[in-house]
């Protein structure tokens, strides 16, 4: 009896051992990920200069508007209710269900606000546009004024057709 026990516990040490090979195939392997993981990163690490910097007193400094850098999506997209789009319109809300687009253009029109419904055959995409302008200026004021009120996630969408 103690010799089986004897023979089952060093069957099970033996057995349970890994091997030297194993360890070198993991370690390669991770290197391998290490110096693929270097050599994208190196690759990636261009930086654009969009202006140089030049260094100035701070009364000589002027606060400009960043209207060029608020990301605009485009879209393909078809008027289903409402007035008309012009070139940049603020999105307020997107569904999928038409009805519900409904109810939210029925919300802003409470509200006060000529809420227009549109659609985005690519992505099935009802889209609520609660304001709508020519210059890409006045569409980043009003998103801004969405966003810090009811709808955070307000964004531009420029119209391609």
């Amino acid at each position: 009896m103690v010799l089986c026990a004897g023979l089952a516990v060093a069957f099970a040490f033996t057995s349970c051992k890994s091997s030297e090979s194993a360890y070198r195939k993991a370690y390669e392997k991770a290197k391998a990920q290490e110096s693929n993981t270097a050599f994208e990163q190196s690759a990636g690490t261009e930086t654009t200069v969009v202006a140089p910097v030049v260094t100035r007193p701070s009364t000589e400094t002027t606060v400009v508007d960043n209207v060029d850098n608020a990301v605009v999506r485009q879209e393909n997209v078809q008027l289903i209710n409402g007035s008309g789009l012009r070139n940049f319109s603020v999105v307020v809300g997107s569904f999928s269900v038409k009805a519900n687009a409904e109810g939210l253009q029925q919300t802003l029109r409470d509200a006060g606000y000529d809420a227009q419904i549109v659609f985005n055959s690519a992505r099935n995409m009802y889209r609520v546009v609660a304001s709508t302008f020519d210059d890409k200026a006045s569409a980043v004021r009003s998103r801004n004024g969405f966003k810090a009120g009811k709808y955070p996630d307000a964004w531009l969408l420029y119209n391609q057709q």
